[in-house]
C-alpha cells in the first residue's frame, strides 16, 4: 500500500518486473491447469462422474480416499499462496474498493469450490458434478482476471488514477 500512497508504484520498475515475470508464470499455471482438467475430464458433468465415482467401460477405477486427501492437501496451500500473491495485486489496481473486494472474495470461494466439488461428486451425490465444472470455470476465470488486470495495472494503470473511496488503513501510518 505504500507504493500507492507515496507514487512509487509508477516509479519502481523492478516492482513492476516482478509483478510481469509472476504474471507469466501464474499464465504458465493457468494453461497447465486447464490441460490438467480436460485431460482427466471437460465439462459435461458425466465425465466428472465417470472421474471420480470410476467407469467400469473405461476401467477407471473410483477415486480413493488417500488419492484425495493428498491432492487435496497440496493443492489447499499451493492455491492458497497463489491467491495470496495474486489478489494482493489488487491492492495496486486503481478500482473501488467494492470492486477490489469482489476481485478477491470471488477467486478464493472459486478455488474452495473447485476443490470441494470433487469431493461432493465422490461422497455426496454424483449430482454435484455441475458444482465441479463451475467451480472449474469460476477459477479459471477469475484467475485469468486477476492476471489480466495486473497486468494492466503495471502497463496502463496509473498510481495518479487511484480511486479508492476510502483507503483501508490511516494515511498517517506511512507519512
Amino acid at each position: 500500500m505504500r507504493f500507492i500512497v507515496t507514487g512509487e508504484w509508477d516509479r519502481n520498475r523492478l516492482l513492476q518486473l516482478i509483478v510481469v515475470l509472476y504474471a507469466i508464470y501464474v499464465i504458465g499455471l493457468w494453461f497447465t491447469n486447464g490441460m490438467l482438467y480436460f485431460h482427466k475430464m471437460s465439462l459435461d458433468p458425466a465425465s466428472v462422474v465417470a472421474y471420480y465415482l470410476g467407469d467400469e467401460a473405461s476401467f477407471r477405477q473410483p477415486r480413493s480416499y488417500q488419492g484425495m486427501v493428498e491432492i487435496a492437501h497440496f493443492h489447499l496451500f499451493a492455491m492458497g499462496m497463489l491467491l495470496l500473491v495474486l489478489t494482493h495485486l489488487i491492492l495496486f489496481v486503481p478500482v473501488r474498493n467494492g470492486l477490489k473486494a469482489l476481485l478477491i472474495v470471488v477467486p478464493f470461494a472459486a478455488a474452495l469450490v473447485d476443490e470441494g466439488g470433487g469431493w461432493l461428486v465422490r461422497f455426496v451425490s454424483p449430482g454435484f458434478a455441475i458444482v465441479k465444472v463451475a467451480g472449474f470455470v469460476l477459477l479459471q476465470t477469475s484467475l485469468a482476471a486477476l492476471i489480466g488486470i495486473s497486468l494492466w495495472s503495471v502497463f496502463v494503470g496509473s498510481s495518479k488514477n487511484y480511486v479508492s473511496g476510502e483507503l483501508p488503513f490511516d494515511e498517517d501510518e506511512f507519512r
